[in-house]
């Protein structure tokens, strides 16, 4: 697994393998910020169920300002802070290890927010569904934040959680990203 753009292109990302990990392949995270364009220059970034952070240094590759990565395994967060230090991104980032609903509600109730989310839940476990949900009701988010959701092809999220409200979804093979926005950015019509 490696960096795929920006200052930090072709740097390897330490990862492991089993526990149902599923890194975001090369070819689906490309297409994601290819999507995202210049919305992730200058972002602050909430990168749920992280993983190995992939996502997130991606988008501090990219030029995103600030990345917070949360994940519940104690062994993710390990792999988390040896990327990060791999690619001395320290300053740039906070890496939390909590239940991401919880983290959500707790972020928000600090006043945090985000003007990217990355919700990369494990498949078939409704736990993206419920990282979605507790987005849309504590709101850590600026306006005309972009809320990503990795899911399985055949797992639609629908339009169910406002203010969110759905963009677009595409599938890239068994992956599907469901893109949601929330508000307009400040000074857009």
């Amino acid at each position: 697994m490696r960096i795929i753009g920006g200052e930090q292109r072709g740097r390897r990302l330490v990862h492991w393998q089993g526990e149902n990990i599923r890194p975001l392949r090369d070819r689906v995270r490309t297409a994601l910020f290819d999507t995202l364009g210049e919305a992730v220059v200058g972002a602050h970034v909430l990168d749920l169920f992280a993983g190995t952070g992939a996502v997130g240094l991606e988008a501090l590759s990219r030029g995103a300002a600030h990345a917070t990565f949360v994940d519940s395994s104690e062994h993710a967060v390990r792999i988390i802070r040896e990327n990060v230090a791999r690619l001395g991104y320290g300053e740039r980032v906070e890496i939390i290890r909590e239940d991401a609903a919880k983290a959500v509600r707790n972020l928000a109730r600090k006043g945090w927010r985000f003007d990217l989310v990355f919700v990369g839940a494990p498949y078939a476990t409704g736990l993206a569904a419920q990282a979605l949900q507790a987005l849309a009701e504590n709101l850590p988010l600026r306006p005309g934040a972009m809320v990503v959701a990795e899911t399985f092809h055949k797992d639609a999220l629908g339009d169910v959680f406002p203010p969110l409200r759905l963009v677009e979804a595409r599938s890239y093979g068994e992956t599907r990203l469901t893109y949601f926005l929330f508000g307009q950015k400040e000074g857009s019509r």
